[in-house]
Protein backbone atom coordinates (compact mmCIF):
# COMPACT_ATOMS: atom_id res chain seq x y z
CA UNK A 1 0.00 0.00 0.00
CA UNK A 2 1.68 3.09 -1.36
CA UNK A 3 0.38 6.83 -0.75
CA UNK A 4 -1.26 8.50 -3.36
CA UNK A 5 0.36 10.42 -6.43
CA UNK A 6 0.93 13.95 -5.55
CA UNK A 7 -1.80 15.97 -7.43
CA UNK A 8 -1.12 19.14 -9.41
CA UNK A 9 -2.77 21.19 -7.36
CA UNK A 10 -0.57 20.06 -4.37
CA UNK A 11 2.88 20.62 -6.31
CA UNK A 12 2.06 23.83 -7.30
CA UNK A 13 1.42 24.72 -3.61
CA UNK A 14 4.83 23.13 -2.32
CA UNK A 15 6.34 25.19 -5.15
CA UNK A 16 4.36 28.37 -4.29
CA UNK A 17 5.77 27.28 -0.97
CA UNK A 18 9.53 26.75 -1.18
CA UNK A 19 9.84 29.92 -3.46
CA UNK A 20 8.34 32.26 -0.25
CA UNK A 21 10.33 30.27 2.48
CA UNK A 22 13.36 31.03 -0.02
CA UNK A 23 12.42 34.45 0.08
CA UNK A 24 10.50 35.66 3.08
CA UNK A 25 8.27 37.36 0.88
CA UNK A 26 5.95 37.51 -2.80
CA UNK A 27 3.81 39.09 -4.62
CA UNK A 28 0.91 37.50 -6.25
CA UNK A 29 2.52 38.61 -9.85
CA UNK A 30 5.28 37.22 -8.76
CA UNK A 31 4.11 33.21 -7.91
CA UNK A 32 1.61 33.40 -11.31
CA UNK A 33 4.80 33.39 -13.16
CA UNK A 34 6.79 31.63 -11.91
CA UNK A 35 3.95 28.61 -11.40
CA UNK A 36 2.24 29.48 -14.65
CA UNK A 37 -1.43 29.88 -13.80
CA UNK A 38 -3.97 32.28 -13.29
CA UNK A 39 -3.78 35.29 -10.52
CA UNK A 40 -7.03 34.01 -9.53
CA UNK A 41 -5.43 30.06 -9.14
CA UNK A 42 -2.72 31.24 -7.29
CA UNK A 43 -5.15 33.47 -5.11
CA UNK A 44 -7.09 30.08 -4.25
CA UNK A 45 -3.72 27.97 -3.28
CA UNK A 46 -2.81 31.07 -1.12
CA UNK A 47 -5.86 31.07 0.79
CA UNK A 48 -5.76 27.20 1.48
CA UNK A 49 -1.98 27.64 2.53
CA UNK A 50 -2.78 30.00 4.97
CA UNK A 51 -5.65 28.06 6.34
CA UNK A 52 -3.13 25.40 7.01
CA UNK A 53 -0.71 27.80 8.68
CA UNK A 54 2.28 27.49 6.07
CA UNK A 55 2.04 30.99 4.77
CA UNK A 56 0.42 34.82 6.09
CA UNK A 57 -1.05 36.80 3.22
CA UNK A 58 -0.82 40.26 3.13
CA UNK A 59 -1.86 42.87 0.58
CA UNK A 60 -1.07 41.63 -2.77
CA UNK A 61 1.42 38.98 -1.42
CA UNK A 62 2.60 36.24 0.96
CA UNK A 63 4.92 36.06 3.62
CA UNK A 64 6.62 33.21 5.73
CA UNK A 65 9.55 32.30 7.92
CA UNK A 66 11.09 28.92 7.53
CA UNK A 67 9.75 27.42 11.07
CA UNK A 68 5.82 28.26 10.06
CA UNK A 69 5.83 25.21 7.39
CA UNK A 70 6.58 23.25 10.44
CA UNK A 71 3.90 24.03 12.09
CA UNK A 72 1.55 23.14 9.10
CA UNK A 73 -0.98 20.29 9.59
CA UNK A 74 -1.00 16.42 8.68
CA UNK A 75 -3.16 16.97 5.59
CA UNK A 76 -0.48 19.48 4.04
CA UNK A 77 2.82 17.51 4.96
CA UNK A 78 0.91 14.52 3.25
CA UNK A 79 1.13 15.73 0.15
CA UNK A 80 4.81 16.99 -0.58
CA UNK A 81 7.54 15.11 -1.15
CA UNK A 82 5.99 12.16 -1.21
CA UNK A 83 8.81 10.23 -3.65
CA UNK A 84 11.28 11.22 -1.38
CA UNK A 85 9.58 9.97 1.93
CA UNK A 86 8.71 6.66 -0.23
CA UNK A 87 12.30 6.22 -0.98
CA UNK A 88 13.44 7.13 2.56
CA UNK A 89 10.95 4.64 3.98
CA UNK A 90 12.26 1.59 1.47
CA UNK A 91 15.84 2.35 2.57
CA UNK A 92 14.80 2.60 6.23
CA UNK A 93 13.03 -0.74 5.98
CA UNK A 94 16.13 -2.63 5.68
CA UNK A 95 16.77 -1.43 9.20
CA UNK A 96 13.70 -3.72 10.76
CA UNK A 97 14.31 -7.17 11.16
CA UNK A 98 11.65 -9.95 12.03
CA UNK A 99 10.36 -10.07 15.68
CA UNK A 100 11.84 -6.71 16.59
CA UNK A 101 9.70 -3.98 18.70
CA UNK A 102 9.85 -0.80 16.70
CA UNK A 103 8.16 2.78 17.88
CA UNK A 104 7.10 4.90 15.13
CA UNK A 105 6.36 8.61 15.78
CA UNK A 106 4.00 10.68 13.86
CA UNK A 107 5.70 12.00 10.82
CA UNK A 108 4.23 11.63 7.57
CA UNK A 109 7.64 9.87 6.28
CA UNK A 110 7.66 7.28 9.34
CA UNK A 111 3.81 6.72 8.26
CA UNK A 112 5.44 5.77 4.42
CA UNK A 113 7.65 3.10 6.37
CA UNK A 114 4.55 1.84 8.68
CA UNK A 115 2.77 1.10 5.30
CA UNK A 116 6.30 -1.06 4.79
CA UNK A 117 6.28 -2.58 7.58
CA UNK A 118 2.91 -4.42 8.31
CA UNK A 119 3.64 -6.50 5.09
CA UNK A 120 6.83 -7.98 7.09
CA UNK A 121 5.60 -9.40 9.99
CA UNK A 122 6.17 -10.59 12.94
CA UNK A 123 6.69 -7.32 14.52
CA UNK A 124 5.38 -5.33 17.55
CA UNK A 125 4.40 -2.14 17.03
CA UNK A 126 4.51 0.62 19.06
CA UNK A 127 3.09 4.14 18.20
CA UNK A 128 1.38 7.51 19.42
CA UNK A 129 0.03 8.41 15.42
CA UNK A 130 -3.16 7.55 14.77
CA UNK A 131 -3.04 6.63 11.09
CA UNK A 132 0.00 4.77 11.92
CA UNK A 133 -2.17 2.90 14.23
CA UNK A 134 -4.85 2.80 11.27
CA UNK A 135 -2.59 0.94 9.28
CA UNK A 136 -1.52 -1.67 11.63
CA UNK A 137 -4.66 -2.41 13.33
CA UNK A 138 -6.08 -6.15 12.54
CA UNK A 139 -2.87 -7.19 10.63
CA UNK A 140 -2.00 -10.56 11.06
CA UNK A 141 1.58 -10.93 12.78
CA UNK A 142 1.00 -7.20 13.75
CA UNK A 143 1.13 -6.53 17.69
CA UNK A 144 -0.09 -3.22 18.12
CA UNK A 145 0.48 -0.78 21.21
CA UNK A 146 -1.12 2.50 20.83
CA UNK A 147 0.26 4.92 23.72
CA UNK A 148 -2.12 7.87 24.82
CA UNK A 149 -2.27 11.33 25.75
CA UNK A 150 -4.05 14.47 24.65
CA UNK A 151 -5.08 14.39 21.11
CA UNK A 152 -3.43 16.88 18.32
CA UNK A 153 -5.61 17.57 15.89
CA UNK A 154 -2.29 19.07 13.82
CA UNK A 155 -0.81 15.94 13.92
CA UNK A 156 -3.47 13.57 14.16
CA UNK A 157 -1.17 11.66 17.12
CA UNK A 158 -1.51 11.85 21.10
CA UNK A 159 0.72 13.76 23.16
CA UNK A 160 1.46 15.86 26.55
CA UNK A 161 2.77 14.00 29.86
CA UNK A 162 0.64 11.11 29.90
CA UNK A 163 2.12 9.85 26.59
CA UNK A 164 5.75 10.35 27.85
CA UNK A 165 4.72 8.77 30.44
CA UNK A 166 3.61 5.89 28.24
CA UNK A 167 6.62 5.62 26.47
CA UNK A 168 8.96 5.78 29.65
CA UNK A 169 7.39 2.51 30.75
CA UNK A 170 9.00 0.57 27.73
CA UNK A 171 12.06 -0.39 26.11
CA UNK A 172 12.41 -1.65 22.51
CA UNK A 173 14.73 -2.88 19.94
CA UNK A 174 14.23 0.61 17.09
CA UNK A 175 13.25 3.88 17.37
CA UNK A 176 11.86 5.25 13.92
CA UNK A 177 11.56 9.32 13.90
CA UNK A 178 11.74 12.16 11.12
CA UNK A 179 11.59 15.69 12.65
CA UNK A 180 11.50 19.39 11.26
CA UNK A 181 14.95 20.33 10.69
CA UNK A 182 18.42 19.47 11.04
CA UNK A 183 22.33 20.35 10.15
CA UNK A 184 25.63 18.39 10.39
CA UNK A 185 25.36 18.45 14.50
CA UNK A 186 21.78 18.86 15.97
CA UNK A 187 18.07 18.28 15.37
CA UNK A 188 15.50 20.63 15.51
CA UNK A 189 11.31 20.54 15.81
CA UNK A 190 8.96 23.96 16.55
CA UNK A 191 6.61 22.44 19.14
CA UNK A 192 7.79 21.84 22.71
CA UNK A 193 5.53 19.23 23.19
CA UNK A 194 6.25 17.58 20.29
CA UNK A 195 10.16 17.38 21.36
CA UNK A 196 8.84 16.18 25.11
CA UNK A 197 7.38 12.79 23.18
CA UNK A 198 10.41 12.29 20.81
CA UNK A 199 13.20 12.82 23.57
CA UNK A 200 11.28 10.47 25.27
CA UNK A 201 11.02 8.11 22.24
CA UNK A 202 14.69 8.27 21.75
CA UNK A 203 15.55 7.54 25.39
CA UNK A 204 13.48 4.42 25.50
CA UNK A 205 15.26 2.67 22.13
CA UNK A 206 18.19 0.16 21.75
CA UNK A 207 18.64 1.37 18.11
CA UNK A 208 17.58 5.34 16.86
CA UNK A 209 17.14 6.19 13.02
CA UNK A 210 16.37 9.24 12.04
CA UNK A 211 14.62 9.43 8.75
CA UNK A 212 15.00 13.04 6.82
CA UNK A 213 13.93 14.24 3.06
CA UNK A 214 15.61 17.11 1.35
CA UNK A 215 13.75 19.83 2.31
CA UNK A 216 14.39 19.29 5.73
CA UNK A 217 18.45 19.65 6.46
CA UNK A 218 20.42 22.25 6.47
CA UNK A 219 17.72 24.30 8.43
CA UNK A 220 17.10 25.11 12.23
CA UNK A 221 13.70 25.22 14.35
CA UNK A 222 13.02 26.88 17.73
CA UNK A 223 13.75 24.20 20.06
CA UNK A 224 16.90 21.55 20.03
CA UNK A 225 15.51 17.90 19.82
CA UNK A 226 18.71 16.00 19.80
CA UNK A 227 22.19 15.64 18.79
CA UNK A 228 22.79 14.60 15.85
CA UNK A 229 24.83 11.71 18.03
CA UNK A 230 21.98 10.58 19.43
CA UNK A 231 21.45 8.31 16.23
CA UNK A 232 22.47 5.34 15.16
CA UNK A 233 21.40 5.62 11.58
CA UNK A 234 20.51 8.83 9.42
CA UNK A 235 18.73 7.78 6.40
CA UNK A 236 18.01 10.46 3.70
CA UNK A 237 17.06 10.63 0.18
CA UNK A 238 19.26 11.51 -3.24
CA UNK A 239 18.79 14.96 -3.04
CA UNK A 240 20.78 15.86 0.11
CA UNK A 241 23.85 17.98 -0.10
CA UNK A 242 26.81 15.33 -0.90
CA UNK A 243 28.92 17.64 1.50
CA UNK A 244 26.45 17.01 4.56
CA UNK A 245 26.44 13.51 3.71
CA UNK A 246 29.65 13.33 3.90
CA UNK A 247 30.46 15.41 7.18
CA UNK A 248 27.60 13.20 9.21
CA UNK A 249 29.15 9.62 7.56
CA UNK A 250 32.51 9.97 9.40
CA UNK A 251 30.02 10.14 12.74
CA UNK A 252 27.42 7.59 11.97
CA UNK A 253 25.66 4.72 9.54
CA UNK A 254 24.07 7.35 6.39
CA UNK A 255 21.85 5.21 4.00
CA UNK A 256 20.92 7.25 1.04
CA UNK A 257 17.79 6.08 -0.79
CA UNK A 258 18.01 5.86 -4.26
Amino acid sequence: MTQPPTRPQDARRQQITEHVLARGTSTVAELSELTGVSVMTVHRDLDELARLGVLRRFRGGVSALPSTVFESNLDYRLGVNVAEKEAVAHTALDLVEPGMSVLLDDSTTVLALARLLVEQPPLTVVTNARRVMDVCAGRDGIRLIALGGEYSHTHDSFLGVPCVEAVQALSVDLVLVSTSAMDARMTYHQEQDVVLVKRAMLECGTRKALLMDRTKLARTALHRLAPLDAFDHLVVDSGVDEELVSAVRERMDVRVAE
